[in-house]
């Protein structure tokens, strides 16, 4: 018995950069023969991972980083301070008994070592293995610490966090480590064509402009590139997964509760200073199935023009409607199905899918994972 479940969440947001590409312009795609605006995976990826520090206690999460000598390090000098001249040293010989390689990074001295990559892991990992750290080199007793390799590994695979059971870990030296995502995020999609626009804008400086020997010109003047959009965002967990990387179905139902909570109400920071663009969704609908995810990113493969009036109510329909005829189509039949946004346009989707709010909807959604995991 399989358990998915999807998440697709229709928000408009007014004038934004929500993610840059390399020029600042902000990320498009090409979709049914249109420019769409786009948010990318890994933007809003991201923006979970940070909504989860106000979710979770910081001991369930993940930390990703290079600087595993000084994390682990840190770590080994607050479980034994006497090893505070040795800590480095045991946490490079503990990640290469783990399979994990550091370096000195190009063109720098005199600086710990670092990891070749992004290597994500929990903090109870970093904890697990500066013990074994402490733990080895009080057995050694003054002569030379052996560390062995197959319980760094053990020590570096188990107690998976929320965050790297859900978004998964690749270390291409030491595959074994990997872990498998259980989470997919989509690139944010505009339901309808867009055309980046140019804010051009001018700083004036205070001190000159106090002087009255002075012109009263810009000390700057420069462009932001913004677009305005209606977004389909889509996302799905796989449960069985994920209660494999965590091995705990409570553990799982909590993370999956998390997960609905973070990814709704999470937006990417890109320019949010200069556009103050923080919105909530127009619409969510969250589908519990049995069978595969499936994107219902189709239903606006025809891009909604708008033009005598919002595209939100047309988006709300396109989708409530394509996920029945996809249904229809394909013989699936969901589990369960919730929605929740404000105001009567919600109604097309209300249809298909039991009405709640934000609260209601994740508390009805853990509690079904909770009995399939039983």
């Amino acid at each position: 018995m399989r358990t998915i479940v999807d998440f697709h969440v229709l928000q408009t947001v007014p004038p934004s950069n929500l993610n840059r590409d390399d020029t600042g312009s902000p990320k498009t795609a090409r979709y049914g023969g249109v420019v769409r605006a786009r948010v990318s995976s890994q933007a809003w990826k991201r923006a979970i991972r940070a909504a989860f520090e106000e979710l979770f206690d910081r001991s369930e999460l993940g930390v990703r980083t290079k600087r595993l000598i000084e994390l682990i390090g840190d770590e080994i000098v607050t479980l034994e301070p006497a090893l505070a001249q040795q800590a480095p040293r045991l946490a490079k010989d503990m990640l290469a008994a783990a399979g994990i390689k550091t370096a000195l990074p190009k063109g720098k001295k005199d600086v710990p070592e670092e990891s070749g990559y992004l290597v994500f892991l929990s903090h109870r990992q970093v904890i697990g293995l500066a013990e074994l750290a402490v733990h080895a080199t009080t057995e050694a007793a003054g002569a030379a610490v052996a560390i062995p390799k197959t319980v760094a590994k053990a020590r570096a695979d188990a107690r998976h966090s929320v965050d790297v059971a859900l978004f998964g870990r690749m270390v291409a030296e030491a595959i074994d480590l990997n872990v498998d995502a259980a989470a997919q995020v989509a690139h944010a999609l505009s339901v309808h064509a867009v055309e980046n626009e140019y804010d051009y804008f001018t700083a004036v400086d205070d001190h000159k402009k106090a002087s009255e020997e002075e012109d009263a010109g810009a000390g700057m003047i420069g462009t932001v590139e913004f677009n305005s959009a209606t977004l389909y965002r889509y996302a799905t967990i796989d449960v069985d997964r994920l209660r494999d990387n965590l091995g705990d179905a409570e553990a799982t139902r909590r993370a999956v509760e998390a997960f609905a909570r973070a990814f709704v109400r999470s937006m990417p920071t890109g320019k949010q200073n200069t556009f103050a663009n923080r919105t909530l969704p127009d619409a969510v609908l969250v589908v519990l199935r049995d069978t595969q995810s499936i994107n219902l990113v189709g239903a606006f493969e025809d891009a909604i023009s708008g033009r005598d009036h919002g595209r939100v109510p047309d988006a709300i329909a396109r989708l409530a409607t394509h996920a029945v005829e996809v249904h229809e189509a394909y013989a699936e039949t969901p589990v369960a199905a919730w929605t929740f946004g404000p105001g009567e346009r919600l109604a097309p989707l209300a249809a298909i899918a039991e009405r709640g709010d934000a609260g209601t909807t994740v508390a009805a959604l853990g509690a079904a994972v909770r009995s399939r995991l039983r």
